[in-house]
């Protein structure tokens, strides 16, 4: 049996390290650098990707779509003719921070062109040497295909029982519960340092709270160069909690936290955080 072809079209930390993984167990994986930056084509090559023309993409077995959020449906509808006219089109496996809802919105796109699909869900942070994750979940019955084809290439990759949505389900749930404290905590911080209170909220989180304060100066500060992208995962985990007035208004507010600190003008604020966390 040959070795798989996998396409992943965006080249960020998490799409350049799960492809890195799988080229070092045996996968080719193709990319397109067609209108990216440097930076991106420079981290295609080093994770051993190969730059195709994006049309030549529909060549593989399966395409991961690992990209922001709000990029999800307009690569869909882009992607979907070219892969359908392909002699034997790749699975579309979309593996973006989105709602389920926003899901079958995927789906639908991908559904009229007659593809494959596949809902997944990231959990975890970018593949790196000494580090066994992330989790990608999937569900909708061509799952357990695409388990059949990556079994074995470095990829913890688990089908979970459900429809399209259900892994998108997982993924805003659990999202919601770690990000969503990330900005709750960084929200605090930031209120008790303006209101001259840092200290004494720092030395009650630590008498009765020590999991949580080290919870939260490990999490936090990887947040800061990524707060762009949760903005758009927080207004997808708003959508999904639409039917509860209440909890989507925290997500609302949270993607507006976000959005906030990913400012240009947020210097002030990351170094509050900073100087919170680092006991200045």
């Amino acid at each position: 049996m040959r070795d798989p072809v996998i396409a992943i079209l965006a080249q960020g930390a998490m799409g350049a390290g799960v492809a890195a993984r799988l080229v070092a167990h045996g996968v080719t994986v193709l990319t397109s650098v067609e209108g990216r930056s440097a930076a991106s084509a420079a981290r295609a090559a080093k994770a051993g990707m190969q730059a195709v023309p994006e049309a030549a993409l529909a060549g593989a077995d399966a395409f991961l779509s690992i990209l922001p959020p709000s990029e999800a449906v307009a690569t869909a509808e882009r992607l979907a003719p070219i892969f359908a006219d392909a002699p034997a089109s790749p699975i579309y496996v979309d593996c973006n921070a989105i709602s389920p809802a926003t899901m079958g919105r995927v789906a639908a796109v991908l559904g009229g062109h007659g593809l494959r699909v596949v809902d997944a869900g990231i959990i975890g942070g970018p593949p790196r040497e000494g580090y066994a994750g992330p989790v990608i979940y999937a569900s909708g019955v061509r799952a357990g295909a695409l388990a059949i084809l990556l079994d074995g290439r470095g990829i913890d990759l688990r089908v979970i029982e459900g429809p399209i949505g259900a892994a998108s389900a997982l993924k805003m749930s659990y999202a919601g519960i770690t990000k969503g404290l990330v900005a709750i905590g960084s929200a605090m911080m930031l209120a008790a340092t303006r209101a001259g209170a840092a200290d004494a909220l720092r030395a009650e989180l630590s008498s009765s709270q020590p999991a949580l304060t080290a919870w939260f100066a490990r999490m936090v500060p990887s947040m800061y160069d990524k707060a762009y992208r949760w903005t758009g995962e927080m207004e997808e985990i708003a959508d999904f909690t639409r039917d509860d007035a209440g909890a989507a208004a925290i997500y609302q507010g949270a993607a507006a936290f976000y959005a906030r600190l990913a400012d240009d003008g947020s210097a002030d604020d990351i170094a509050a955080l900073r100087a919170f966390l680092d006991n200045r």
